[in-house]
């Protein structure tokens, strides 16, 4: 594969003259997963600026450029929370688009803001297995898309995630997903039909197998007619060379397929140059697939003077809530962990809330019984901590969904399937009152409550959020539970209270930092 050495470069001129114009190559760039990251992040990467300073240098080289996205372009940080996808959506637009589908997170607002925000986008909007003929969405999306650049037909295709415990249910009704493998095959099979040359899959279904759903590689090792794969969902950084996370997968005839992501947060941006004139002796394994780091590199002459006009309303707002320090954090708290630090924080600041509102609703005269424990989704976390001083932004971006604290009642068996799952994964955020114990291949052998065995029969209260009370993050047993109470505020809400009164003790954020999902003991 031929280096690429754009990420070395300091300037806009001198990008360009490091790239090889020629009529005959296409170029595809992509991103995936920028939730929401206009400004770029802690370590310095990321950012739209940046990134459309790239775009516009690679267009200004190459001929024939395809800017593809592959979903969950909004939710995460406070844009997003304050804007609801003015923002996002718009940004989108200035930097040109040709292809695009949805991530599960566009999505976080119900259809009717998903319609009133897509049917303005610039560009392919594609879907192949969503048939959104009975929603406000209708009309929309369509299956594929052709582009004939330099005698060749490109053809694009648009395959979603199944949304079942993934997407709250309210927010896509009316929706009818089809199965994504069967639809993308069949649909690779119409566009070689049309005389497409190559074959271009854009996804939103993972890398990484979680469960059930299938995967970029599985899409990939059941396909016949599909050259490339640009996915999204799993944040995988599929870096090239990397051996441990390949990026080519034999198809159902043995030959390769190219399957592509780029990680989360537009911290790089995925290069594919195919050399158009070989497309029927080349494979995608001869084709230059590269990651380009979107870092400060470019200088502010260099940026889009309409972006940045666009954004100083909305920065100006952001910036006075990312300043104001609220609280301090005695530990670096990661959004990766799936147990430990974080999760426990979450988990115990529901557990805390449970036993304050059946509390207060029993001196109302409510027959409540308090709650047993607490369980928080780790997904639900969406940005890391660091030691130190703790800000508004912070804890807002962190907590973006617009879920809400509820309480409802599970029997002992169905919350053992759902932890059951749980372990699986490798955790989720439970309270100070549990211990989930598995086996070293993450088969679920115990689950303590305040140190008693689970009672398969007994029902018991539970602290948690909505999402999680419906069953989602495959989470199904809690799916099956009895509503008791819900908090008509957001729990970001509640979570800021919670820091609030934490500071006001002159107490710092310091979870429990030991694993409650954890294997047994071995005793020889």
């Amino acid at each position: 594969m031929k280096p690429f050495k754009i990420f070395a470069l300091g300037a806009v001129a001198l990008l360009g003259t490091l790239l090889t114009v020629s009529a005959k190559d296409l170029v595809i760039l992509h991103t995936n997963d920028t939730h929401s990251l206009i400004e770029p992040g802690a370590d310095g990467m990321g950012g739209v600026l940046q990134r459309k300073a790239i775009i516009d240098s690679v267009r200004a080289a190459e001929k024939n450029v395809v800017l593809v996205d592959a979903g969950d372009v909004v939710q995460g940080t406070l844009y997003f929370k304050y804007f609801k996808g003015d923002v996002e959506y718009p940004l989108m637009n200035m930097m040109d688009y040709d292809v695009r589908i949805l991530g599960n997170h566009e999505f976080d607002n119900g259809l009717d803001e998903l319609a009133k925000y897509y049917k303005d986008a610039k560009g392919a909007r594609l879907s192949a297995n969503y048939d959104f003929s009975n929603t406000p969405a209708k009309g929309i999306f369509e299956p594929y898309t052709i582009k004939k650049i330099d005698g060749k037909k490109i053809g694009f295709i648009g395959i979603n995630i199944d949304p079942a415990s993934l997407i709250s249910k309210q927010n896509y009704e009316g929706l009818v997903y089809r199965d994504a493998i069967e639809e993308a095959n069949k649909t690779a099979a119409l566009l070689k039909k049309k005389g497409c040359d190559l074959v271009v899959a854009v996804t939103h279904i993972g890398y990484v197998k979680e469960n059930e759903k299938p995967t970029d590689i599985e899409l990939a090792e059941a396909s016949k007619d599909i050259d490339i794969i640009i996915g999204g969902h799993s944040h995988t950084l599929l870096m090239p060379g990397d051996e441990s996370k390949p990026h080519l997968f034999p198809n159902s005839d043995g030959r390769p397929v190219l399957v592509v992501q780029t990680g989360k947060s537009g911290r790089y941006l995925g290069y594919i140059k195919v050399d158009l004139d070989k497309l029927k002796s080349e494979t995608p394994a001869d084709y230059d697939y590269q990651l380009i780091p979107v870092t400060d590199r470019f200088p502010e002459s260099a940026f889009d003077k309409r972006i940045v006009s666009f954004l100083e309303p909305y920065k100006a707002r952001v910036d006075s809530v990312n300043n104001r320090v609220i609280a301090r954090s005695a530990y670096d708290l990661s959004n990766r962990e799936r147990t430990g630090g974080y999760p426990n924080w979450i988990a115990d600041f529901a557990s805390w809330y449970g036993h304050v509102v059946t509390d207060s609703l029993r001196s109302a005269g409510v027959d409540i019984a308090p709650v047993d424990f607490a369980i928080m989704n780790v997904g639900g976390i969406r940005a890391s901590m660091p030691k130190g001083d703790v800000t508004e932004g912070q804890i807002l971006s962190t907590f973006p969904f617009a879920n809400h604290m509820v309480i409802t009642r599970v029997k002992g068996s169905d919350i053992k399937d759902a932890l059951s799952v749980a372990a699986r994964k490798g955790g989720e955020g439970v309270s100070k009152e549990v211990r989930v114990v598995s086996d070293a291949d993450g088969k679920l052998r115990e689950v303590y409550i305040d140190m008693e065995p689970l009672d398969p029969e007994r029902e018991y209260n539970v602290m948690t959020i909505d999402y999680v009370a419906q069953g989602n993050d495959d989470l199904t047993g809690f799916g099956r539970g009895e509503l008791l109470w819900s908090d008509p505020q957001e729990m970001s809400a509640q979570v800021m209270r919670y820091v609030n009164l934490l500071t006001e003790m002159g107490l710092p954020i310091a979870p429990d930092l030991a694993a409650r999902f954890v294997t047994a003991v071995q005793i020889p």
